[in-house]
This record gives C-alpha cells, structure tokens and sequence, in this order.
C-alpha cells in the first residue's frame, strides 16, 4: 500500500518532504507532481525502481529515462555539453522541457540508450519537485506517468493512489499538474532535434 503525502503547491512542508525523501533513499517508488504532469521517480541507482516503472509502463530497453535535477550543476555531472548546447539549455531551464544528451559515466549502464549511450534531462519549476530534489540531494531517475493503452497522464494524486496503490511505495500529492508532457528536444547529434511537442515552447528550438 503506497504512502499518501498531501503536500501544499507553494509552502511544501518540509517535514513531508524529508519523509519522501526518506523513503527514496530506501529503495522506494514514488508518483510524484511536475511542471508537466505527474511522473514516476525513484533512486538513481535502484535496480528495483527501474525494472518496476518498465513493469508499470511496459517499457523496452530503449525509453530514454530521465534524470530530474535540481539546477544545472548539478545537470552538468550526469550529461556531456559544449557551449552552443549549453546556452540553448540554460535558457531555457527550468522549465517543461526534457533533453537528451550523451551520458557521463556518473550514469548506470542500465539508464542509458543500449547504442546511443544517451539519457534524458531536466530541470523542472515546480515548487514541490524542487524541495524534494534539495532534500534529496541527487536527481531523481524519472519517468513520465502514463500507463499503457492511455494517451494522457494521470492528473489527480487521489486517482493515483487509488489505481496504482499496489506497485507505489509513496504518492506525493500538490494538486492538478496538467496533463502535457515535457517537450523533448535531442541534443545528442549536436544539432536540436525535437523529438516530442509538449509543454514546452519549440520556438527556440526551430
């Protein structure tokens, strides 16, 4: 049975979020909200929360996940970028928008793209996301909150809770996130290229 944590959208409290944090420090698999929608979230080296967000999402070897990420610092330890790259990010972070870019040997094996040897990245604006990922003190291996046969995200933190209550270990519930995904934007050939229109403007991009 998941944990629910009902946490307020602009004063998270912080007691909450220790919990959470906690709790992802020992293994667990959370649903948690973001600047897009809700996503799913565990440690970055669990072996476990990686085959159990495949299981939920009936995922193969070659979905990007993505590493959710405090600010670009601590972005740039996981991600390889030269300078034209990195103001086009800069810029446009945080922000609805997930990156994909060749990966540093900071990232497991297991979360790379089997030839590519890439890997998503964000930085989301969003006030609860951000607490967590400062409390934590690491990124948050992630992704996207849409189960099988669905064309959109779940939205609701209770909705949540009630389906998926048997494989979360934690729902973090702040309210209504929307539904749109991140936009995705590959960086990986030097060149952008947008691999997914979301919520993120593309403008910048084209």
């Amino acid at each position: 049975m998941a944990k629910y944590f009902d946490v307020h959208p602009d004063n998270p409290q912080p007691r909450s979020i220790a919990q959470v944090a906690d709790s992802i420090r020992s293994g667990a698999l959370i649903a948690y909200p973001t600047d897009s929608c809700y996503a799913l979230g565990c440690r970055l080296g669990s072996r476990d929360g990686i085959d159990r967000i495949r299981s939920i999402r009936r995922l193969d070897n070659r979905h990007h996940f993505t590493l959710v990420c405090q600010d670009f610092a601590q972005l740039g330890q996981f991600v390889q970028i030269d300078n034209d790259v990195f103001r086009a990010i800069k810029a446009s972070t945080p922000g609805s928008y997930t990156f994909i870019l060749p990966a540093t040997r900071e990232v497991p094996r297991a979360l790379q793209h089997p030839k590519k040897k890439t890997v998503g990245v964000r930085i989301p604006a969003h006030v609860v996301t951000q607490a967590l990922l400062a409390e934590l003190g690491e990124p948050l291996l992630s992704s996207t909150l849409l189960l099988p046969d669905e064309e959109e995200p779940m939205t609701q933190g209770w909705e949540i809770k009630d389906r998926l209550d048997h494989v979360l270990d934690a729902v973090v519930d702040s309210g209504d996130c929307g539904t749109e995904p991140t936009t995705v934007v590959d960086f990986s050939g030097g060149e952008a290229e947008i691999v997914r229109r979301g919520a993120g403007d593309t403008a910048r991009f084209e």
